[in-house]
């Protein structure tokens, strides 16, 4: 019996393991509002546009209540998806595979009883010569963001 107690908590070890491996999260200090208008101005200043505001927060607000499921998950929510001509033409110039990666995304949300603390988030991307540049980009966004 603990070997099976002992095997299912290192399953569960490993799958938060890779569950993790392929997120990058950043918090920062202050108010939703601010955090969020920051990382729309870091994106567009860059000459990029938003090509969609996921408002991923109330609709989980709205379905939960349409599910009978009240639990909060997040007090505010979003994914804001852009992209980079000229990044993207590069890392699929070098592997059109490379598809999957694009458009970019980064979300932004707050958790309920952490009031202060916002939550930057995007995907970990492989370390390949031609995806380096899009995760320096990413990164770039957030960092002048928070």
């Amino acid at each position: 019996m603990m070997r099976l107690f002992a095997g299912l908590f290192g399953l569960l070890l490993a799958l938060s393991a890779v569950a993790d491996d392929g997120v990058i999260v950043v918090t920062a200090n202050g108010k939703f509002a601010d955090v969020r208008g920051d990382l729309v101005v870091a994106i567009e200043q860059r000459g990029l546009v938003i090509n969609t505001t996921a408002h991923v927060g109330d609709m989980l607000e709205r379905t939960g209540r349409d599910l009978g499921n009240a639990k909060r998950i997040y007090d505010q929510a979003e994914v804001i998806e852009f992209c980079s001509a000229t990044v993207s033409r590069a890392m699929m110039e070098a592997d059109p595979l490379n598809l999957v990666y694009c458009p970019y995304t980064i979300a932004v949300y707050t958790l309920p009883g952490k009031p202060g603390v916002v939550y930057l988030a995007h995907r970990k991307y492989p370390s390949t010569d031609a995806l380096k540049p899009v995760d320096k980009l990413i990164s770039g966004i957030i960092a002048d963001a928070k």
